[in-house]
């Protein structure tokens, strides 16, 4: 018997990793996608139900996340640095947000131009981790704006859009 119910049990794991990345088993929007989040109380769970307990809690509501799996309404998320967990879906949101990542030479501030053109004129130097909302991107320019400015980078100084992404 105990056997029998070690093989259900390894059956029922096995099958919830599977289920998480089912496209039937979720929204059926694509994966990986960014999206921000909702709350400004974003509790992350090690697994896909309430059963699991709470790993961390976000308390700052715009910051993007990466959803790379989907389980019935739970997303696994990844942030900035690389930690991952579960997230009941009505906390995300599909708004588009971004921070300035830093430099893969330095941590030196990002220009914010006035148009998609690194000879137009100079709008703002944002420093890393400055949070504001895309409002697109063209794959290599990213129209950004957040809190006393708005212009447009460079798309490969922001964590929240992929490399080559065009956001409309």
């Amino acid at each position: 018997m105990t056997s029998a119910l070690a093989a259900l049990a390894l059956t029922a794991i096995a099958g919830s990793a599977l289920g998480a990345n089912d496209p039937d088993n979720g929204s059926g929007l694509p994966v990986p996608r960014f999206v921000s989040l909702k709350s400004d109380h974003v509790n992350v769970r090690g697994g896909p139900n309430k059963d699991h307990d709470v790993a961390w809690v976000y308390t700052r509501p715009g910051l993007p996340v990466e959803i790379t799996a989907e389980f019935e309404n739970w997303r696994r998320i990844r942030d900035w640095d690389g930690a991952e967990g579960w997230v009941y879906h009505s906390l995300l949101s599909g708004k588009r947000t971004a921070f300035v990542a830093k430099s893969k030479t330095a941590s030196a501030p990002a220009a914010l131009h006035e148009s998609a053109d690194p000879e137009s004129p100079l709008k703002a130097m944002l420093e890393p981790g400055v949070l504001g909302v895309v409002k697109r991107c063209s794959g290599r320019w990213c129209r950004f704006f957040g809190n006393g400015f708005d212009g447009w980078i460079e798309q490969e100084r922001l964590w929240g859009v992929y490399p080559n992404e065009k956001v409309e």
